[in-house]
Order: C-alpha cells, then sequence, then structure tokens
C-alpha cells in the first residue's frame, strides 16, 4: 500500500547520497512508515514531537509512542492525541527497550525513530519515502538535520558529521552518520532489535551491526529533522555520551565477521574513543584543587588503548597545572578532527 499524501503537489527530486547498488536498480512503490516514539518524563515536550508527526505531508502508517515508566503527567499530554496514535506503557527498563517494544507491535514496512524531544519538519517522512521508491536497495534512509540548543538553530548535523556513500562498513565506526535513522523494519528484528543493556549509543550500535550484516544507507540532503539539546545538560551529556562511544566499539571488537583491515580501523576507533573521554575527564579533573588531582592525571596517563599523545597531554597536565586546560584540550581537539579516511 503507498501510503497517502496530505495534497497533490507533484513529487520533485531531491538531492541525495547514498551507497552504490550492488546492480542496476529500478525505482520502486513508496513504502510505508511507522513513527516510533520513546517517551520518558517528556510531558513537556511531546507534543510538539507528535503535533510534527501527524502533520507529515506524507501520512505515516500509524505513530507509536511507548511510555517507558514515566512518572510525570506524560498520558495527560499524550491525551488527545491518543484517537491517532498507538500509546503503550511499560515498566522503566530504558529507550532501547522503548523502542524495541514499539517496533514489534509496528506494521509499517520502515521505523522512522523520533525523540520525544525532536520535531520533524512536514515533509521529511515524503522525502525519506523518495529516497526509498528511488533506492528500493536501501534499509537505512536519513535526511540532514538542524541542531536546536534552548530554541535557537545552531547548525547543521552534516556540518561537522561526514555521510560515507563508500566504505559504509568502516565510516560507520568512525561516526554514527544517520541522525533519526528510518530502519527496514524486518531488518531491525532479524538483528535483534537495540541492545537494551546499552544507556546511551544504542542508535549507533544498531547502525553498526546493520551496516555489517550488509545493509546500506542514504541521506537526502535536506535538513528535515530538528535535533533539540538544552545547554543545562550539555555536560553531563558529553561525558556519558563519550564513554558511551567506548562500550559500543569494544562490543564491536566481538564481531565475528570483520576482515583484518575492518579490524584495523576499529582498533584506531576505539583507541581515539578512549582517548577522547580520558581527556574530557581530565578537563573536569584538572579545574578542581582536589587533593590528588595531580596523582589522578598521572595514574590515568598509564592507563591502556589510549593514544600517545593522551598520555603525553596527562603527564603534562599533571606536572604543569597552569597550563593544563590548554594542553588537554588541544589534545581533544587533535582527536576530534581525526577520520577513518584521512
Amino acid at each position: 500500500m503507498i501510503p497517502a499524501r496530505a495534497d497533490d503537489r507533484p513529487r520533485r527530486t531531491r538531492p541525495f547520497v547514498a551507497a552504490a547498488p550492488d546492480a542496476p536498480i529500478a525505482p520502486g512503490p513508496v513504502p510505508t512508515f511507522s513513527i516510533v516514539i520513546p517517551a520518558f518524563q517528556a510531558a513537556s515536550f511531546i507534543g510538539e514531537a507528535l503535533r510534527s508527526a501527524l502533520t507529515q505531508t506524507l501520512q505515516p502508517r500509524e505513530i507509536i509512542v511507548c511510555d517507558d515508566g514515566s512518572t510525570d503527567d506524560l498520558a495527560s499530554t499524550v491525551a488527545p492525541f491518543e484517537d491517532r496514535i498507538r500509546f503503550l506503557h511499560r515498566p522503566r527498563r530504558g529507550v532501547g527497550a522503548a523502542r524495541n517494544a514499539a517496533i514489534e507491535v509496528a506494521s509499517g514496512d520502515f521505523i522512522a525513530l523520533l525523540d520525544a524531544d525532536d520535531v520533524f519538519e512536514p515533509e521529511r517522512l515524503e522525502a525519506l519515502g523518495e529516497l526509498a521508491a528511488a533506492r528500493p536497495d536501501l534499509d537505512i534512509l536519513g535526511t540532514d538535520a538542524y541542531y536546536e540548543i534552548d530554541g535557537v538553530l545552531d547548525g547543521r548535523f552534516y556540518d561537522t558529521t561526514a555521510f560515507f556513500p563508500a566504505q559504509q562498513r568502516v565510516g560507520i565506526m568512525d561516526a554514527c552518520f544517520i541522525a533519526a535513522a528510518a530502519l527496514r523494519r524486518q531488518h531491525v528484528l532479524d538483528a535483534g532489535g537495540f541492545d537494551e543493556s546499552l544507556k546511551v549509543g544504542e542508535d549507533w550500535d544498531l547502525l553498526i551491526r546493520l551496516i555489517l550484516g550488509g545493509s546500506k544507507a542514504g541521506v537526502v540532503l535536506e535538513p528535515l529533522l530538528r535535533y533539540r539539546r538544552h545547554a543545562s545538560s550539555a555536560t553531563a551529556d558529553r561525558t556519558e555520551a563519550l564513554w558511551s562511544r567506548v562500550s559500543v566499539l569494544e562490543k564491536t571488537l566481538r564481531y565475528p565477521a570483520l576482515s583484518p583491515e575492518e579490524r584495523q580501523v576499529l582498533h584506531r576507533c576505539l583507541i581515539r574513543a578512549r582517548s577522547r573521554a580520558v581527556l574530557n575527564d581530565a578537563r573536569a579533573l584538572s579545574a578542581t584543587d582536589a587533593p590528588g588531582s595531580r596523582r589522578s592525571l598521572l595514574s590515568e596517563a598509564r592507563a591502556r588503548g589510549i593514544a600517545p599523545a593522551t598520555r603525553f597531554a596527562l603527564v603534562y597536565a599533571a606536572l604543569m597545572p597552569i597550563g593544563a586546560a590548554t594542553i588537554l584540550t588541544w589534545a581533544e581537539r587533535r582527536f576530534r578532527k581525526w577520520r577513518v579516511d584521512s
């Protein structure tokens, strides 16, 4: 079934980039999309996410909200929408479990992921549908996205993140290069869904497993998602996010079907991830006058699996506390700019 459009405007061709097909590809029909929204303590902002899902120019097959054990007034906020969505309730188990519960009952060809504090632009599903119809061999779809911090637009996703049309198996180890992906549902189920043990990075982990399992990705080069962040939580989120990268890459090391070259790239990515996480922790430590902070920095310098430049920066920061912030910032920026294809 081809989903209904909100109007009869002619379809237009949007710019996109994607993995090369294995063979000539004929266009196919527009697939169906189930929008999945996990929600925890989201009463104050989920309404806008739902309105953005309900006003798509390509209507979704369904919208599924999974309440992940919220204790706020989420049910009352969602109540005005309940005749147009499916609302699930689950005990608190994390975002991965909430998404898995929704995906299990979904019926669309693709699962379009939407966080409760983010917003789809009105034509996002339409753009994803056009991409899927042009390239029916793709299993992972995305668009560019705006970053929004406290209501103010602050750049775009692909300003700072590289999409890899080639070498996607190693590119996905470098970074999660799809924002709020739409994923072919059957492939997600075949891959075992989201890893419910991961608190952060579960979306990147799933993309790694899908791409290593043979899925191909493509993106529409228009910002059709608003990825919302709050400045008040940036520091805590950064620390957790950096260490989550380490956890995801360590897990990927156990993937059995990596080539020697891919495993070598993965080891480099893991050294980079560990180095960034350690340097971020060291910056916070060096900013305090806590007893033993210098000793702690020297101890960090002896950690396994970090780069020589990281060890140098940590030792320097321990011995020269006045310049610690400068050297640690320099070292982390050095790793932030490293790319797998450089």
